[in-house]
């Protein structure tokens, strides 16, 4: 009789693991409390519209693609998708555009316009950054279990790139004198909710793959990678209950042994954990029965930040628009200290508008445009009480899109969506409404983060932005692999 084995949440992480365990022959459940797939890769739709509620960035496809081939398909069959061309629009509130092209020599060329002393050093950066990540991809890939793992032969190798007493701004600072390029190239530690000058250097490689792998829009969205997701497991024999909440994980002793929802108990021989971690921790497993990771412990951690999100479906199309456009605010520190250090509300906040319809029309009616919008504020904290703040600061992010020459839009609304950090967590179940989960400072990384095969108990393991190797489609996806792996391993070791 095959391994049973439990996945708390159909996100992706939890989707993909749940590929790779059926197509290796254990019988999976995937326990999902929504009505539909896909946790922060989802969809919001009404009116003819459809957003992604999350995710809009899809970098570094390879991984996946790795995923759907091992399990007998092929990504780019299952959910065609297009290589953005310009991969977005940087509009400096200081003053200044970049037009980020998928090409290096457009890319110079496009540098060169801003800051034309910079634009060579575009050239070693992605050299220098193509080495840093061959090095370091293999620990990206490798369970870190314990702090002996930290002495494999191979982060030893990457050691010289880490400087971890390096901020990534200071790393960009050493290619661009520019600061509005130092920003072009370090805003990617917002996809971790951090602040560049407090990331660490290491994750330069993120501004790099964008510019080496091309920025991605899967036809439909994001959310089309984890529908296709969750039918290609059902293909493969893995059972999806959806709104089945799991109230409770069951242990016996030290050992999970499965989970309890309104409806059932479910039994199984390993519960895999794909729900946000500090919030599944602190509802799903009693805190006396915790040692290391205990309310007390997880509410002393650092959290990212979260996002205030406004989902218009409008009248009329926006092809002035490109399908990402970032906004940088002019005091650029200031913005980032209100959200993580002041815990208040940014009057000139940066932000992010997606304008999807111009790549793909499935995503609205005719002539009309969906536009995601989104700006980074402060996670759960008592200086920001959202039931007052939520009207006044979508008024406020409608007047920021006026910096993009988008005015006028009230009248053009035909649906609308707000999502508040206080909604992250009371609706999507995000803890602290910290939607890119635990920050990425080095004493949060690796062996130091909730680890995959998880520590607390047997046969319980982890999955998605909350483990190793942290936050961001590309990184969830590794995760996933490594999860699985352990836990065939695992399978292996309790038969034989």
């Amino acid at each position: 009789m095959p391994k049973r084995v439990l996945i708390v949440g159909a996100g992706p992480g939890g989707l993909a693991t749940a590929m790779l365990l059926a197509k290796a022959g254990l019988e999976v459940t995937v326990l999902e409390k929504q009505a539909q797939v896909g946790g922060r890769t989802s969809a919001i739709e009404g009116n003819g519209f459809r957003f992604d509620l999350g995710p809009t960035f899809f970098l570094y496809p390879q991984i996946l693609e790795e995923i759907f081939a091992e399990v007998g398909y092929d990504l780019r069959r299952e959910v065609p998708m297009r290589k953005l061309d310009p991969q977005y629009r940087l509009i400096f509130g200081s003053g200044g555009e970049l037009l980020c092209m998928p090409d290096i020599e457009r890319m110079v060329a496009e540098i060169g316009k801003l800051a034309p002393d910079d634009a060579p050093e575009f050239r070693r950066f992605m050299t220098y950054n193509r080495v840093k990540l061959q090095k370091f991809a293999p620990c990206l890939q490798s369970p870190f279990l314990d702090w002996t793992s930290l002495l494999q032969p191979r982060l030893v190798a990457v050691l010289p790139y880490l400087k971890p007493w390096k901020s990534l701004h200071a790393e960009l600072a050493g290619y661009f004198r520019d600061p509005r390029l130092q920003l072009a190239f370090t805003f990617q530690s917002k996809y971790l909710g951090m602040s560049p000058f407090q990331c660490p250097s290491l994750f330069s490689i993120l501004s790099f793959l964008e510019y080496e792998c091309g920025i991605w829009h899967p036809i439909g969205g994001c959310n089309a990678l984890t529908r296709a997701m969750a039918r290609i497991t059902a293909e493969l024999g893995g059972r999806l209950l959806l709104n089945e909440p799991v109230e409770e994980i069951l242990f016996e002793g030290r050992r999970a042994v499965g989970v309890r929802t309104r409806r059932a108990e479910h039994r199984a021989d390993a519960v895999v954990v794909n729900a946000d971690f500090g919030q599944a921790l602190t509802t799903l497993v009693p805190n006396p029965l915790r040692r290391k990771w205990t309310d007390a412990t997880i509410a002393r951690k650092r959290f990212s930040c979260s996002t205030f999100m406004l989902y218009l479906g409008l009248e009329g199309r926006f092809d002035e628009l490109e399908h990402h456009n970032i906004y940088v605010a002019a005091n650029y520190r200031r913005n980032l200290d209100e959200i993580e250090n002041q815990h208040v509300l940014s009057e000139d906040p940066s932000f992010y508008v997606e304008n999807p319809c111009r790549t793909d029309d499935t995503l609205a009616p005719p002539g009309h445009s969906a536009l995601y919008v989104l700006i980074p504020v402060s996670h759960q904290h008592p200086n920001i009480d959202w039931d007052q703040e939520r009207a006044r600061y979508r008024l406020l992010a409608l007047r920021q899109l006026a910096k993009l020459g988008l005015n006028d839009l009230e009248r053009r609304i035909r649906f609308e969506r707000i999502i508040t950090p206080a909604d992250w967590q009371s609706k999507v179940g995000v803890y602290r409404g910290a939607t890119f989960n635990l920050a990425h400072n080095l004493g949060q990384m690796l062996h130091l983060r909730p680890r995959n095969r998880f520590e607390e108990f047997d046969q319980m393991y982890l999955v998605g932005g909350g483990t190793h190797p942290g936050s961001g489609l590309p990184v969830i996806f590794e995760s996933a692999r490594i999860s699985a792996r352990l836990v065939l391993q695992d399978m292996r070791r309790t038969a034989d």
